[in-house]
């Protein structure tokens, strides 16, 4: 009886680590520094990015005019060989890096996502691909502002 007592104190306390586990793992990818910029530089540099050229192998799709800011569709596909990572950012939200997707070998560089912007702004992509960094831009219009 005390031994079955043990076993399942001892089994319920390695499952409640291993559930904790994965938020670990994800805290160490979490960029605080560049998440929680408030200029675009700052974020460009909590990236790693101290230079991003233009490329027209980066299609980026967002709506010329957004009628509420609270929730702007924006896709991104790299065409570029070694693509590891898609960066977007808004240049007028008060913390501008609003996403960071991260890609395992063979994944297809291609991210459909909805993003809120807080006025009309720069809308960026930036991709890392084999250690540099490339970037396309798009003015969207915002009517009604999302973030406060």
């Amino acid at each position: 009886m005390m031994d079955r007592r043990r076993w399942l104190q001892g089994s319920t306390a390695l499952l409640g680590l291993l559930a904790f586990a994965p938020m670990r793992a994800l805290a160490v990818l979490w960029n605080k520094l560049a998440f929680e910029a408030q200029g675009v530089d700052e974020a460009l540099q909590g990236l790693g990015v101290s230079t991003a050229e233009p490329a027209s192998q980066i299609v980026l799709i967002a709506p010329d005019m957004a009628e509420n800011g609270a929730v702007v569709q924006i896709e991104v596909e790299s065409r570029i060989l070694g693509t590891e990572a898609i960066a977007i950012l808004a240049e007028q939200n008060p913390t501008p890096l609003v996403a960071n997707f991260m890609f395992a070998n063979g994944a297809e560089p291609y991210v459909v996502t909805r993003i809120k912007m807080a006025e009309t702004a720069e809308v960026k992509a930036i991709v890392k691909a084999r250690g540099r960094y490339y970037s396309v831009s798009k003015k969207v219009q915002v009517a009604s502002g999302g973030c406060g």
